[in-house]
C-alpha cells in the first residue's frame, strides 16, 4: 500500500505527534490528524532538510502516544541507528544505484541453498564482510543464499528471530544499504537470495506496536513470543503490514525469495489464510519486477496443503522444509534416538522419506503419542518443493552445546551425509561451513540488555533440555560474549588437511547434480529406495543413476537390479563386481548403470 510520508496506523492513542529532526539538526515537533482508519498524518510544516525543502532529505524521527513525552519508534522504520528503543530515521530505498539489471532471477527447481548467519559467517560479521566471501560459494556451486533474519532486534548479536521492528536492517550488520550491496553482489555473481522472515510473533525487547494498535492477539502468545493478529478486530491493517514488508524485500530490496519461519505458529481463522495471501501478492508482484520470487514455509506439521496450489485446494506456496529428511539422515548417522528422533530408529524411515517427502505421513508418532502429518500426492507434488539438509541452524544451535555433525563424526560419515543429502530428489540445503565440516560450533546466543530477561533466556534454556532429558550440564550461557564469538566460522581451515577434502567433495557433488539430469528430475515416480537394516545399507535408484550407501561399520554387498557403466563418485572402499557393489563400512557409490533398451517395434500402450 502507498503510505504518505511521515504516516503512521495508530487507532489506540487520541492523540500521536511527530518529532522530527534533520540528522544532526534540531528536533520539531509537528502535530498530526487522525482518519476514520486510525491512520495519522501530519498536519503541520515539516522541517527543511540538506535540500532546503520541507521533508525532503535524512531526518531522524518517531512519535509520541498521548503526550507521554516518550518517543516511540516508527512501526515502519527502515532504519534504527540507535537501536529498537532510539529514534527511527529516514531511508529512501529507491535511492540506491543498482547493477542488476541483467538479473532474471533463478526458478527452485534444480537450485542448491545456502543458509548464512551474517554476524556469524565471518569475523567482521557484516553484510559487506560476507559479500566478500561470495566467490567462495559460486565456487562451490551454490543457486541461492538464504539469510537469517535481519531484522530489528534489541541487543548486538542474536540469531535474528528476536526481532522487534521488521523493516529495518539491523545495524550492526550494515543497515539496509549494505543490505542492497550484498544483494546486488549476489545477483553480479548469478545467485539469488532468500530472506528468512519471521511473522509468528515479536522479539521480548523493544515491541511498542501494542501501543499504536491491535498488531497482537489479546493474550494469543506461542512458544517464542506474542502472536500477530491475523484474524480479530482491525486484522485487515495488520495483515497489510506484513503484505507491505514482503512487498519491501521482493521490490524494493530485489530479493528472490522469502523463507517464513516457524508457519505452523500463525494462528489464522479467516477464509483466505495469510498465507494464501502472501502466495497471491508474490504472483502478483512477480508478473511486475518480471522475475521469478519464491516462497518457502517451515512447518513441524507435515501438511501438503502449504505447498498444494490454490486450485487444489491448497496455500500455493512454492515450498517447505522436510525436517523429516535430516531426522531420518541424522539417526542413520549417530544412532542417536533419544527425543523426537525415536521416531526414526529404522533405516527404512530414511527410504520411505526419499520416496514420499515425508516420513510421517498419518502414521503415528512415538514422540507425539499420537498420528502426524498427511501424505504428499507424489503424482502432482514435484520433489524440489521440500527442501532438505544434513544440518541447520536450528538442529545444530538446538543441540545442548551447538555442536555440529562434524564434532561427531569421521570425515567419511560427513561424507556419505553429503552424497545423500546432495544427490537427494528434493532441494538441498547446506549450512554455513558445512562444506568444509567447520570444526566451530554453533551456539544459541543472544545479547539482551535487561538483566531479568537474560536470567530468563539462561534458565528456560536449561529448562527446555531437562524437559528432552539432555545433560545439561554443559550447556553454555547465551549472554556469554564468547558464546557468540565462539561461533564464528573459521576460514583459515578451509584449505587445511581434511577440510580440503570434503570441501572438494562437496563441490564434485553439485557438479554432478548439475550436469547428470537424473538428479533434478522432479517427478516422485522416478525414484524408488530400499534398505537393510542389518546390513545398514541404503540403495536410491533414480532413472539411470544409483546412490548406494553404506552408514555401517561391516562391510556390505548389495546386489543391482541393472549393471553399472559408468562410476561418478565414491566414497571408502567401493568395489564392483557383475551385479553387485561391495561396500566397505562408511562408503558410498554413485553411478550410473545401463537399463534395458526397448524393442524398435515398440509403441506405447501396443
Amino acid at each position: 500500500m502507498s503510505i504518505p510520508p511521515f504516516a503512521v496506523w495508530a487507532p489506540i492513542p487520541s492523540s500521536v505527534t511527530l518529532h522530527v529532526r534533520p540528522v544532526g539538526g534540531t528536533a520539531t515537533t509537528v502535530p498530526m490528524t487522525r482518519d476514520d482508519e486510525g491512520w495519522w498524518t501530519v498536519d503541520g510544516a515539516l522541517p527543511s532538510g540538506p535540500s532546503g525543502e520541507p521533508g525532503v532529505g535524512e531526518f531522524d524521527y518517531g512519535y509520541e502516544l498521548d503526550g507521554s513525552g516518550e518517543v516511540r519508534p516508527d512501526p515502519r522504520s527502515r532504519r534504527q541507528p540507535e537501536g529498537v528503543h532510539g529514534w527511527s530515521r529516514t531511508y529512501d530505498p529507491f535511492a540506491f544505484g543498482w547493477t542488476d539489471e541483467r538479473w532474471t532471477g533463478r526458478q527452485l527447481p534444480g537450485g542448491v541453498i545456502y543458509e548464512m548467519h551474517v554476524g556469524t559467517f565471518t569475523p567482521e560479521g557484516t553484510l559487506d564482510a560476507a559479500a566478500g566471501r561470495l566467490d567462495h560459494l559460486v565456487e562451490l556451486g551454490i543457486d541461492f543464499v538464504e539469510i537469517m533474519p535481519v531484522n530489528d532486534y534489541n541487543g548486538t548479536w542474536n540469531w535474528g528471530y528476536d526481532g522487534v521492528l521488521w523493516f529495518a536492517v539491523h545495524e550492526a550488520y550494515g543497515g539496509p544499504v549494505a543490505y542492497q550491496r550484498f544483494v546486488d553482489a549476489c545477483h553480479a555473481r548469478g545467485m539469488g537470495v532468500i530472506q528468512d522472515v519471521v511473522y509468528n510473533h515479536m522479539g521480548p525487547s523493544g515491541n511498542y506496536l501494542p501501543e499504536f494498535g491491535p498488531y497482537l492477539n489479546a493474550g494469543g502468545t506461542n512458544t517464542w513470543g506474542e502472536s500477530p493478529n491475523l484474524d480479530g478486530e482491525d486484522s485487515d491493517e495488520v495483515r497489510a503490514y506484513i503484505v507491505d514488508n514482503v512487498h519491501q524485500w521482493l521490490r524494493d530490496y530485489h530479493v528472490d525469495g522469502l523463507r517464513l519461519d516457524a508457519v505452523h505458529a500463525l494462528h489464522d481463522t479467516r477464509a483466505i489464510h495469510i498465507l494464501e495471501e502472501l502466495a497471491i501478492e508474490a504472483e502478483v508482484l512477480s508478473a511486475f519486477v518480471g522475475r521469478p520470487l519464491t516462497l518457502i514455509a517451515e512447518s513441524d506439521l507435515n501438511d501438503p496443503r502449504l505447498i498444494t496450489s490454490r486450485e487444489g485446494g491448497g496455500y500455493g506456496l512454492d515450498a517447505q522444509w522436510s525436517d523429516d529428511f535430516h531426522h531420518a539422515l541424522y539417526v542413520s548417522l549417530t544412532g542417536d534416538t533419544s527425543g523426537y528422533y525415536a521416531d526414526f530408529d529404522s533405516l527404512d524411515a530414511l527410504g520411505k522419506v526419499t520416496e514420499a517427502g515425508f516420513f510421517h505421513t498419518g502414521t503415528r508418532s512415538s514422540f507425539r503419542g499420537r498420528s502426524h502429518g498427511s501424505p504428499i500426492d507424489t503424482l502432482r507434488t514435484r520433489t524440489w518443493r521440500l527442501v532438505v539438509c544434513s544440518d541447520n541452524h536450528d538442529q545444530i544451535g538446538n543441540r545442548a552445546t551447538g555442536e555440529r555433525l562434524s564434532a561427531r563424526l569421521s570425515t567419511d560419515q560427513l561424507s556419505i551425509a553429503a552424497v545423500v543429502t546432495l544427490l537427494s530428489p528434493f532441494t538441498p540445503m547446506i549450512f554455513m561451513g558445512e562444506e568444509w565440516g567447520a570444526s566451530t560450533p554453533w551456539r544459541f546466543f543472544t545479547s539482551h540488555p535487561e538483566p531479568e530477561l537474560a536470567t530468563a533466556v539462561q534458565e528456560g534454556r536449561i529448562e527446555e533440555f531437562k524437559a528432552m532429558d539432555w545433560d545439561t550440564s554443559n550447556i553454555p550461557d547465551p549472554q556469554d560474549p564468547e558464546t557468540f564469538y565462539g561461533s564464528k566460522l573459521a576460514w583459515d581451515e578451509v584449505d587445511s588437511d581434511g577440510h580440503a577434502e570434503l570441501l572438494d567433495l562437496y563441490r564434485r557433488l553439485l557438479e554432478i547434480r548439475r550436469t547428470e539430469p537424473a538428479f533434478t528430475d522432479p517427478r516422485f515416480e522416478a525414484g524408488h529406495a530400499q534398505s537393510d537394516d542389518d546390513e545398514g545399507w541404503l540403495l536410491m535408484t533414480r532413472d539411470d543413476t544409483v546412490v548406494v550407501v553404506n552408514f555401517g561399520q561391516q562391510p556390505a554387498d548389495v546386489e543391482l537390479e541393472h549393471p553399472v557403466v559408468g562410476e561418478l563418485l565414491s566414497v571408502g572402499k567401493v568395489e564392483l563386481g557383475d551385479a553387485t557393489v561391495h561396500l566397505g563400512p562408511t562408503s558410498a557409490l554413485v553411478a550410473r548403470v545401463e537399463l534395458p533398451t526397448l524393442p524398435t517395434s515398440y509403441t506405447p500402450g501396443g
